[in-house]
This record gives C-alpha cells, structure tokens and sequence, in this order.
C-alpha cells in the first residue's frame, strides 16, 4: 500500500490510500471496497490509465488474500473496464496479471465464469477476426489453474485454444488416467489433434500428439503402434505436412474403421481436407458438421456455463453425441 501511496503522490490520494489501509487492516472491507471504486471513477476521469491498472490490481490481490472474493473480483472486472477504455495494448504483462487474478477466484463461481469471458474478449482485440478466440498465452494460464483444480474438460477446452501442445498432453495422460478407461487411451488424443488442426494449429496438434504417445504409459510401442487410430494420427500429420493429397485420401480410405469409432471423427478429417488439401465443401454443411464448426467457432461467451460433459468417448456415458457445445 506505501509503494502505491507513492505512485500516487501529488495527486490528492494519500490519504484516502491510508484511511482505506486502515480500513483493511480492521477489517472493514466494505468501506475498503467503497474507498477503491471512490478511486477508481477519480483516477478514470483524469485518465491516469497505469496507476488505476495497478491500483485495482494490487487492491483485487489483497481482496483475495483476506478472502473478500466479491470485492477482489469486482476489481478485477473494473481493471478490465479500464484496459479497454486506455486501449491498452495486450501485453505478456497484462496476460499474466489476469491470468493471476483467475487462478485466486473461486472455481465455478459466477463472478469467476464473467471476469473470464470479458478477459478473453478483450485480449482477442489483437488476434486475427477468424480465431478471435482470446489471447492463447491467456487460454494457456487459465488451463493450467483449471488442471489444477482437477477439471479436466474445460482445461482441454482452453489448452486446444492455446499454443501448448505439451501441456495438453500431459494433462491429457493425467485425464485418461483418473477418469478414462484403458480401451480409450487413443480417443482422448485423437479428439484433440483433430480439433487442433480444425483450429489450423497443426504445430501445437504435432506436439501434443507425440508428447501424448511418448509419455503415457499405456502407449507403450513406438510407431507403428499398437493402435491403428494413433497411426492414422501421425500418417496426418505428415499427409499435412507434405502437402500430399492423394496420401491424405488413401489415409481416410484405410482407416475407416478406425474413423468409425466416433461419429465426430469424419467430420473433423472432412474440415481438415478442405483446410490443409483444398477440398470443396460438401454443398450444405448442416446437422453434425454445421453444430461441430460452430461450436468450434463460435463466440466462446456460452462455454463457461455449461454442465461438464462425458468424457470423449466413454464408454461411462450413454452413446457419445457431440452437441453444439461439446467442444466448449
């Protein structure tokens, strides 16, 4: 609170900066809490943009810390206001600061769910329009606190946003593990390849790919593997990376059975030809594939409040059908 104090020296703040540090040390987190948005509008209106930004940062943290998470996350949300009404650029600095801040709110709470939809659309701002997502080093920091907190399906959600294929693998093989079946062991990473390179992030789908085969520890031959799905796998991506058409075709010809296992699959292979190869789109794309692509790219505002879902391919669950959120 000093430290800031002096930051804010000569603009007529010290003392309420100390009356709110009264505040918090009694206690008084309401009027605390009344004291930094009275801050806020002031500093707002005189566009003093980088002390407000530290202000509301430090003072959402210490909310936390004294397990105040409405007034934090209020902060939070205000902080947010404020990145976009400076038009401030979207910086490692600033990902990382709401990254943090999402790490201390509470799992599954409301105002966690709002703080992070409005964090992803403003740090979309510099992300190119078709995968206006959110920023991926955001996505990554939120999939590593979710991981943490053991939720698993909207951890994967926000990795396959993000460029770390190597986290997602390993979260993956902790995922298969605690709540997959040993005959599944091929549909958790076949999902998310897929889903990568419909994203066209075939880098992130290569790595996640070979991190997942090489460090699970039901995958226990190298390629050629035990399993035919996970070489059709690795027979993509190097279809995609040689450009090469007619291998492509033949690929989704021989490994039909192995495409059948999920009635996903094609569609995504489907996508992936008119992305990677230059196919034609079938003439409507509507029922299955049209909810698969607009789940996919659709605003991801919906995602946080849905129900989690079965795992990819379990057999725990009733036949698996992919709804329109299924990717969220």
């Amino acid at each position: 609170m000093n430290v800031m104090a002096k930051k804010l020296r000569g603009q007529g703040t010290e003392r309420v900066l100390k009356k709110l540090h009264t505040n918090i040390e009694l206690g008084q987190y309401y009027e605390a809490h009344q004291l930094y948005r009275t801050l806020y509008f002031r500093h707002l209106s005189q566009k003093k943009y980088g002390d407000l930004i530290s202000l509301l940062y430090e003072g959402s943290i210490l909310f936390f810390t004294h397990n105040q998470h409405n007034s934090g996350s209020d902060l939070a949300v205000l902080l947010i206001n404020v990145l976009n009404e400076s038009d401030a650029t979207v910086t490692d600095e600033y990902i990382d600061k709401l990254g943090n801040l999402f790490s201390m709110m509470i799992p599954d709470s409301p105002e966690r769910t709002n703080f992070l939809a409005t964090a992803l659309k403003w740090s979309s701002k510099c992300m190119p329009e078709s995968i206006a997502f959110g920023h991926p080093r955001l996505h990554q920091s939120v999939a590593l606190t979710l991981w943490k907190e053991k939720n698993y399906q909207q951890s994967r959600y926000h990795f396959i946003h993000s460029t770390d294929g190597h986290g997602c693998a390993t979260m993956l093989i902790e995922y298969h593990s605690t709540k997959g079946y040993p005959s599944e062991v091929d549909l958790f990473i076949a999902q998310t390849v897929l889903q990568y390179l419909c994203l066209k992030n075939k880098s992130t789908a290569s790595t996640a790919f070979y991190t997942y085969t090489e460090k699970h520890p039901a995958v226990s031959s190298g390629f050629p593997y035990l399993l035919p799905l996970l070489n059709f796998l690795q027979f993509l991506l190097q279809a995609i990376e040689r450009e090469k058409l007619a291998y492509f075709r033949l690929l989704c010809e021989k490994y039909q059975p192995s495409l059948k296992r999920d009635p996903t699959y094609s569609e995504y292979v489907e996508r992936i030809g008119q992305l990677f190869f230059g196919l034609s789109p079938p003439p409507k794309q509507q029922g299955l594939f049209g909810n698969l692509l607009q789940s996919l790219y659709e605003s991801f505002d919906e995602t946080f409040n849905e129900e989690t879902e079965p795992v990819a391919g379990s057999s725990k669950e009733s036949s698996f059908k992919i709804q329109q959120e299924e990717l969220d």
